[in-house]
């Protein structure tokens, strides 16, 4: 194995915050297209129930859509599959890839939480997960994570395993480089993205910009 960094290219997971107003939140969502390209969205609310989730989806997803990013529910496949998602993203205490496959069908994405066990990723590409997420790979305000993750964890997977992998966790402009060239195929962004004070559209130019100079 070698200690050289695999530099590829990257690109955004955006997570919308854990609560939202969606009135309110739906002119920052669409602003945030407006920095640079997003590969994909994740609906990430918490404590709303299902007709809160299925209907910030509806609204939210076709904003998606119409900038060709991918629509990802959290948690739910059976929510993920009524509002017509891309996929859904399953956490260790979610339902299993077999179950969730069986919900969605073979036509969706399946993303996993793999915190920093690369057995669990194996585990996961083996049930047929499209996507394995590491991390947290620095502190975070949005949520308490259950174990934090080094860069080399990036960097070794993409030597073993073709299944992409996302990074997760207290992702910012000034910090995303180093996940960019351990060689993330996705960074998951959210707090920065919401809460920087210049707005979502220039946080997500900031991103852009901070990849691009990492993937050189």
């Amino acid at each position: 194995m070698t200690d050289e960094p695999v530099t590829a290219s990257c690109g955004l997971y955006l997570l919308t915050p854990p609560r939202i107003d969606l009135a309110a939140f739906l002119p920052r969502f669409e602003a945030a297209f407006e920095g640079g390209p997003v590969a994909a969205v994740q609906l990430r609310l918490k404590d709303a129930t299902d007709a809160e989730v299925l209907a910030a989806a509806e609204r939210l997803m076709p904003i998606a859509h119409a900038h060709d990013a991918a629509f990802i529910v959290n948690d739910r496949p059976d929510l993920a599959k009524l509002a017509g998602a891309d996929g859904v993203h399953l956490g260790e205490d979610d339902m299993d890839v077999a179950s969730a496959r069986e919900i969605l069908g073979y036509d969706k994405d399946i993303g996993i939480s793999c915190y920093a066990s690369k057995d669990r990723a194996f585990e996961a590409g083996d049930a047929g997960a499209d996507y394995v997420a590491f991390g947290a790979f620095f502190p975070t305000e949005t949520k308490d994570p259950k174990a934090r993750a080094v860069p080399d964890i990036l960097t070794d997977w993409t030597m073993i395993s073709e299944l992409p992998c996302v990074a997760i966790g207290g992702i910012t402009a000034d910090n995303c480089g180093v996940l960019v060239e351990a060689g993330a195929d996705l960074l998951a962004v959210s707090s920065y993205v919401w809460t920087l004070p210049d707005g979502p559209a220039s946080a997500v130019h900031l991103l852009t910009h901070a990849i691009e100079a990492a993937s050189e």
